[in-house]
């Protein structure tokens, strides 16, 4: 398998970022999908909480194959790390976003056991519908909880996955962080609480953030005559230069932003 920049995919820069970014997306979204799926299941029953959820698994891994699949073989290679390289800019600049105002303090930490709270008393309020022998509430919340948070997995997987030529291993990448997901849920019994989803958001953010500029730049060659794509000084050793300008930039927001959240004293320093 050969990636975008012709190295081999397994000694290049981008496989080990690809898996990275998929697998740290995707636990961070499946640990609040296991939030949901928990309080359904202790509080309405798990065998219509299981098959929700197994039913929107499905459906996602549907969407990536058929999406993926679809856009490599109906979108040229440059248009394609031009759209996506834009996607993926946005996508990890509101993930980095969210990151830096919950770091400087302007926006509350991300409480599971809140959000394990909420829902198990939504539970408790939910009707009683039975629908196919299934209890209709907790099918539809686990489906639907399932479902959303994993939307922007397959988003991640199928951005991601093309531009390095391997959907595939993407999707594994994504795959093997929601098992973790399930697998530490069912050692604890309860909210992943103490992961630190802050963290990995920023972590994340980055990294999209970082792949977008790199793909998106390259597929500028779209434009130029004769020219597939354009090329970084230096090929795949630009993201890590793209990567350090990234954290400069965002640690600095967050010490402005602290900083502004500082109180002054406007009289001090006055003389009487």
């Amino acid at each position: 398998m050969i990636d975008v920049c012709g190295e081999p995919l397994l000694a290049s820069a981008s496989v080990w970022g690809l898996v990275t970014a998929t697998a740290l997306a995707s636990f961070v979204e499946f640990v609040e999908a296991f939030t949901i799926v928990l309080a359904m299941g202790l509080t309405r029953g798990w065998r219509s909480t299981v098959i929700g959820s197994v039913t929107a698994l499905v459906a996602l891994a549907a969407i990536t194959s058929l999406a993926g699949y679809a856009l490599i073989g109906w979108v040229p290679k440059s248009s394609l790390q031009l759209v996506i390289g834009t996607l993926l800019l946005i996508f990890g600049l509101q993930w980095l976003r969210k990151a830096i105002l919950r770091s400087s303090g302007l926006v509350a930490m991300h409480d599971e056991d809140e959000t394990f709270r909420e829902e198990r008393e939504a539970a408790v309020r939910g009707g009683d519908e039975t629908r196919f022998g299934l209890d209709w509430f907790a099918f539809v919340v686990s489906f639907k909880g399932v479902f959303l948070e994993g939307l922007e997995v397959v988003f991640i997987v199928i951005t991601l996955g093309l531009n390095a030529g391997n959907v595939p291993l993407a999707a594994a990448g994504a795959a093997l962080a929601g098992g973790a997901v399930v697998v530490l849920g069912v050692l604890v019994h309860r909210p992943l609480s103490t992961v630190p989803e802050n963290a990995l958001k920023y972590v994340v953010g980055m990294l999209l953030a970082t792949f977008g500029t790199f793909w998106s730049v390259e597929g500028l060659g779209v434009f130029a005559p004769g020219r597939e794509s354009l090329e970084w000084p230096g090929g795949e050793w630009a993201l890590l230069a793209l990567l350090a300008s990234w954290l400069l930039v965002s640690q600095i927001a967050i010490r402005v932003l602290r900083a502004a959240l500082v109180p002054v004293d406007l009289g001090k320093g006055r003389t009487a």
